[in-house]
Parts: C-alpha cells; sequence; structure tokens
C-alpha cells in the first residue's frame, strides 16, 4: 500500500472486506444506503484507493478486489495512534483503555492469555 487511507476511503474498503470482490456500481449502491453518498463520490474514492494500492479493478463490470487485508490496515493505524497520542508506549494505551472502560471477566481472561503468550 503507498499511503495511508483516510475515513472515506476505509468506508469503501469495509465494503469489500465484508462482502468480498464486488462491482463497483454494488458499493456505490451500499454506500448510498448506508452513508448518503451519490455514485460520483464513491467512485472517485475507489479509483482513490486504487492508487494507493488498496484496491484492484477487473473486467467485466469494474469487480473491485482489497489487495489488503483488514488485519494489515488495522496494525498500521494502531501502530499509528500508539505513536501520536501514547509516545510509542503500548502500556500507556492499554492503561488509557482500562480506565475508560470496565472489561467483563471474559475480555479480562481473555487479555491475561495475551499476555502470558506474549511473555513465552
Amino acid at each position: 500500500m503507498n499511503a495511508k487511507l483516510f475515513d472515506s476511503e476505509l468506508k469503501v474498503m469495509e465494503v469489500l472486506w465484508r462482502e468480498g470482490d464486488t462491482p463497483a456500481r454494488q458499493i456505490a449502491a451500499l454506500l448510498t444506503e448506508e452513508v448518503g453518498w451519490n455514485v460520483n463520490t464513491t467512485y472517485t474514492l475507489i479509483k482513490r484507493c486504487m492508487k494507493k494500492g488498496a484496491i484492484a479493478r477487473s473486467e467485466p463490470g469494474f469487480l473491485c478486489h482489497a489487495l489488503i487485508p483488514r488485519e494489515a490496515v488495522q496494525a498500521a493505524e494502531t501502530d499509528e495512534l500508539i505513536d501520536r497520542l501514547y509516545g510509542g508506549s503500548a502500556g500507556r494505551l492499554f492503561s488509557a483503555l482500562l480506565d475508560r472502560k470496565r472489561l467483563s471477566p471474559q475480555e479480562l481472561r481473555r487479555l491475561w492469555e495475551l499476555v502470558e503468550d506474549t511473555e513465552s
């Protein structure tokens, strides 16, 4: 991927991650329904994602295919968040998260499992 994806571009990617390979006209219809965009807005965003290397287009029917997985974008966005707001400290991010929202017993158990896996 060549550059950061903006929120509007991520909406297009979300459709592809959720639906799989999808014709541009169907992406436009879904985003008109979900977000209220017109067709031209969606096509412009699809083209921007193509320039950034996030989407490939094939014919017939301007079929769009996500070139990057959701997990890769989530990882990059998380790294940027940690660097930008928490001085590169994942611990500070976790502390902020835990201060803001109470975790269920299941979430706490899963968090401990992740910590133990990291330590091994």
